[in-house]
């Protein structure tokens, strides 16, 4: 079996562990990447074995199209400002349960959404954990102070980059706003980066997640796929 072949069902046991955790009546964020893309696929079947009612708040447009496509009822937090769970994936997790999030350029309404619930949780698979964090912060930018948010950022000893959505275009967020990539090498100190990256002016939010309250981890082993849970 292929390594990619292995992560998806480490993905697919994650996502199914959190779904495992939504009970009738919750209203529940909804996160984006492919991870919780399963998790969201789970609720689907469990809205249609079990009749579970639920609400959804989507923090992007693939989340609320795969809420659609699951018949998931969709739901705003001006209507419901307090969220039950939110479920979300990651693009790294360090041994505190510090997150690196944004790949998909969804990381300002997934914090807010994550800040706005209960709960957060995380699935992940087993090559998302590490001891410290290291890639490269996703940064949600105003496109008019750009130039300036990119000096600031080396400033701080970050190399940052403006993502690109392909050759010609950048790319450009749900809320019509830019993305840079800042790179700061391994992150020994997490909590200082949070509040530098929070103080640039020109940044709408940044990647850095501390707020978790449990991550759920599909792995593969000798005897099949399990799932560790690791809690604050």
């Amino acid at each position: 079996m292929s390594m990619v072949d292995l992560s998806e069902r480490e993905k697919e046991a994650a996502g199914k562990s959190v779904a495992g955790l939504i009970e009738d009546g919750m209203v529940i964020g909804l996160g984006t990447g492919t991870t919780i893309a399963h998790a969201v696929n789970h609720l689907g079947d469990r809205i249609k074995t079990e009749g579970i009612s639920i609400l959804g708040i989507p923090t992007s447009r693939q989340s609320m199209l795969l809420a659609i496509k699951n018949n998931i009822p969709m739901t705003t937090l001006l209507e419901h400002n307090v969220v039950d769970i939110a479920l979300d994936g990651a693009d790294q997790v360090d041994e505190d349960l510090n997150l690196i999030k944004g790949g998909g350029g969804a990381q300002t309404r997934e914090k807010i959404v994550a800040l706005s619930s209960k709960r957060f949780i995380v699935a992940v698979d087993s090559s998302k954990l590490v001891q410290r964090l290291y890639l490269p912060v996703p940064l949600e930018v105003i496109p008019f102070g750009c130039a300036l948010t990119l000096m600031e950022v080396k400033k701080i000893g970050g190399m940052p980059r403006l993502r690109q959505s392909d050759s010609y275009r950048l790319f450009v967020t749900d809320d019509g706003n830019l993305v840079i990539d800042a790179d700061f090498g391994v992150i020994s100190e997490v909590n200082e980066l949070e509040l530098k990256l929070s103080n640039i002016t020109g940044v709408v939010e940044h990647g850095i997640f501390t707020s978790v309250s449990e991550v759920h981890i599909g792995k593969v082993d000798e005897v099949g796929v399990t799932v560790e849970i690791l809690k604050h």
